[in-house]
């Protein structure tokens, strides 16, 4: 199947995706950074899958989330009936982690048929299997497995099979349960009693969605999908819930992104708090504040979802990757790089929450001030780039851009809250950083910003100038800035990272049109008053979405399908601010008055 016939689920600590076909194909249990236990995705059947549906031939298959939710539900018609499987991970409270699967019978008598093969760490392992009074168990060293239901179950090889037939008015049930092979099986959940609790939390958590623009639907799909993205436990973000699914089809640039970037995270968090979801923002601040702030020499770009700093990366030599695309990967080396831009995202989310909530904790002050001393004895050091590349260190535009913003929101947070600084030091350092990046990193023969000092790539990353206020929209370099990325890096409207063509990044092959960098472009045109196009491309966009809303990571415009890591928080969290970015241009273009923060 293609990336975008996938459907997520999740618990707040764990994801599945889920086939148009009903088949599970990749799920972690009990973190997203768990090794998996269905790894068909980036392999075959071998490595593990839960498929379930009709026995026959299908005549139509659609789905859709309930309304506020995360519970999916796909309504399959046969020749001899029609079927909807209801697939969900209920919220953890005291529980373990549960993937839960309910077939209704809508029309006619449907065979159906069931084949769950549990291959744990990555497919590698064949567990030992055993029945159960209420269905069956597999064990493989520290992992268990317990599958629930009322339908007989046969056990072979590792895989429990059962076919039986749902009438109309139909209903049965199926609960996959994890717990570590040395504890007790934990007590079962009823099915229907769960799905009524995680459609009622869900529901009520949408409610909470303060954003009445035009784009509703779109923004809170994207906001759910980030929630469903947060690890609860600790309130970090992960990137995306699988590992390499390809950027370019074929070909090695396949990562794991079941982790934490400071980058998206901060990202994200703008976009909760601008809807109003105060609480999900203060836990991310407080999570990177413990990992963020002991030790800056030391900070990372990326953490594990509880704050782990050795991301090694490794290779999965077994598993052919989704469409022959090797190598699948364990880890991500970047974890090692220095990009000089973290620290501008690590004080923006310092910044924006403490703006939220009016108050700033004085005891954490001391902290925060070694951070901006440590930027001011590095900031003129060439580093490796927002975009992880694996090339030469260089002074990269953007990541002096953020280097500014470290010392725009210090000079903030002093002036609005009155802790102790060098206020004026700081000022000088800000505007020696502006005056810098205009002269160096603007070339104006071409008027555009580059993607590095004295280069001629171009970078859409330096769309973010404008969004984040370090020159006015309306400035003719955003102008020159904002023509050339679409002219230069542009293909059918959609926007490219860089040229691969051009900038040596290390690895060999191409990669699609990078979908945060066009809704980037979409928010820069807003700013610049182009409102009529932003509004064009954003819903073209929009419209690449896949029926449940979800996006990857990137878009293959000569292929025409979603590529990259899915669902991707990059790609629904510049939704969100894009949309903003419409709404607050429309108001002012009208001369209503009405303000919308749109970004960091």
């Amino acid at each position: 199947m293609r990336i975008e016939d996938y459907g997520f689920i999740g618990d707040l600590q764990s994801g599945a995706l889920v086939g148009r076909d009903g088949s599970v194909d990749w799920l972690c249990m009990p973190r997203f950074d768990s090794a998996s236990c269905f790894a068909a995705l980036v392999g075959d059947e071998r490595h593990g899958r839960w498929r379930l549906g009709p026995a026959g031939p299908t005549t139509a298959v659609t789905r859709r989330y309930r309304p506020g939710t995360l519970v999916l539900e796909t309504d399959v018609e046969t020749a001899d009936g029609a079927v909807r499987v209801i697939d969900f991970m209920p919220r953890r409270t005291e529980g373990p982690p549960r993937l839960m699967r309910i077939v209704e019978g809508l029309r006619g008598r449907v065979p159906m048929h069931l084949e769950l093969s549990l291959r744990p760490d990555y497919g590698s392992i064949t567990p030992w299997v055993e029945a159960a009074p209420d269905g069956a168990i597999a064990t493989a060293g520290p992992d268990a497995f317990r599958l629930s239901s009322a339908v007989p179950l046969e056990l072979h090889d590792g895989t429990f099979d059962a076919d039986f037939v749902i009438p109309e008015g139909g209903r049965e049930h199926f609960t996959l349960c994890w717990h570590a092979s040395y504890e007790e099986t934990p007590p079962v959940e009823d099915a229907d009693s769960a799905l009524a609790r995680t459609e009622a939390w869900w529901q009520s958590w949408s409610d909470r969605c303060a954003y009445d623009g035009p784009y509703r639907d779109e923004v809170l799909t994207s906001l759910k999908t980030l929630k469903a993205m947060t690890y609860e436990p600790t309130g970090a973000l992960v990137a995306a819930p699988t590992t390499s699914l390809p950027e370019d089809i074929g070909g090695v640039r396949n990562w794991d992104y079941r982790y934490c970037w400071l980058r998206d995270s901060v990202l994200a968090l703008d976009a909760l708090l601008t809807a109003g979801y105060t609480d999900e923002a203060l836990g991310f601040r407080d999570w990177m504040g413990r990992v963020g702030t002991g030790e800056p020499a030391k900070a990372q770009i990326m953490y594990g979802i509880r704050g782990e700093r050795r991301l090694t990366e490794f290779e999965l030599c077994e598993l052919a990757g989704y469409e022959g695309s090797k190598p699948v990967r364990v880890g991500n080396a970047a974890s090692e790089q220095f990009q000089l831009d973290v620290y501008g995202e690590i004080v923006s989310a310092f910044y924006l929450a403490s703006e939220r909530v009016s108050s700033l904790d004085e005891r954490v002050w001391p902290r925060w001030r070694t951070l901006f001393e440590y930027v001011e004895t590095i900031w003129r050091e060439p580093d490796d780039g927002i975009w992880e590349s694996r090339g030469p260190r260089r002074h990269y535009t953007y990541s002096k851009v953020m280097a500014w913003v470290v010392f725009d929101r210090a000079v903030r947070i002093v002036e609005r809250f009155g802790v102790d600084a060098p206020l004026e030091r700081w000022k000088q350092v800000r505007d020696e950083i502006h005056r810098e990046v205009c002269e160096r990193g603007y070339d104006s023969e071409r008027r555009t910003f580059t993607q590095y000092y004295g280069s001629q790539e171009l970078d859409a990353s330096v769309l973010t100038i404008p969004i984040v206020g370090f020159l006015p929209g309306s400035d003719e370099r955003v102008t020159g800035t904002i023509d050339a990325v679409a002219r230069e890096l542009g293909r059918d409207g959609f926007v490219s990272r860089y040229s691969t063509a051009q900038t040596d990044d290390g690895l060999p092959g191409d990669e699609g049109q990078f979908l945060a960098c066009s809704f980037w472009l979409v928010s820069a045109l807003a700013l610049n008053g182009r409102v009529d196009e932003a509004r064009a491309l954003f819903e073209r966009l929009v419209g690449l979405r896949n029926d449940l809303g979800l996006l990857a990571e990137e878009y293959d415009v000569g292929r025409g399908r979603q590529v990259g890591n899915f669902p991707q928080a990059f790609s629904h969290l510049t939704l969100i601010g894009a949309a903003y970015a419409i709404d607050a241009a429309q108001a002012a273009a009208s001369g209503n008055g009405r303000k919308e923060k749109v970004t960091t």
